[in-house]
């Protein structure tokens, strides 16, 4: 089957994508580490952005843990999917299928980023209770984003392998 053209219609890339048969099985040939890595570091700059922001944020305003975290997290897949959406976007996607593209490219790498990076945070002693002026604190939220990218990657490239998750995103770009 030839896929070297695309639909005229993303909305129907989309759709297809996600039942299987659309124009990214070329993917399942095999996505390189690369690709995968590039798409992880993707991902995770846009985790990064919101979970550092969200631990300053909770931190300097003295907030106990689970706010902070929960804060953290919601900013980091808000700044997730803000990454991808701007670039579909730009693209020339319309809101609705830009939307929906960046919900399916990010879902699945920003829940494990988030839950291997807020998973060790909480397990580093006294990195919860750590001020902005500790090394504790930074280093502790930066290993955690090295591990969380270390463990994210892999998982990345099995997705796009199988036209999933940043498979959905590079038919636009």
């Amino acid at each position: 089957m030839d896929h070297s053209t695309h639909h005229a219609d993303p909305a129907h890339d989309l759709a297809a994508d996600q039942h299987g048969g659309g124009p990214h099985d070329r993917h399942a040939a095999g996505a390189s580490w690369p690709m995968a890595a590039k798409a992880t570091l993707h991902c995770l700059t846009g985790c990064a952005v919101g979970e550092i922001l969200g631990m300053v944020v909770g931190t300097a305003l003295m907030w106990g843990n689970v706010p902070t975290m929960v804060l953290a997290i919601a900013l980091a897949f808000v700044f997730g999917y803000s990454f991808t959406l701007f670039a579909v976007r730009r693209a020339g996607l319309d809101l609705k299928t830009a939307i929906k593209v960046a919900l399916a490219a990010d879902t699945v790498s920003i829940a494990v980023m988030e839950l291997i990076d807020n998973g060790i945070i909480a397990l580093v002693p006294g990195a919860m209770d750590a001020n902005l002026t500790e090394g504790l604190f930074w280093s502790a939220l930066l290993g955690s984003l090295a591990v969380a990218f270390l463990v994210t990657t892999p998982l990345n490239k099995w997705m796009i392998g199988r036209g999933k998750g940043h498979a959905v995103v590079h038919a636009y770009h």
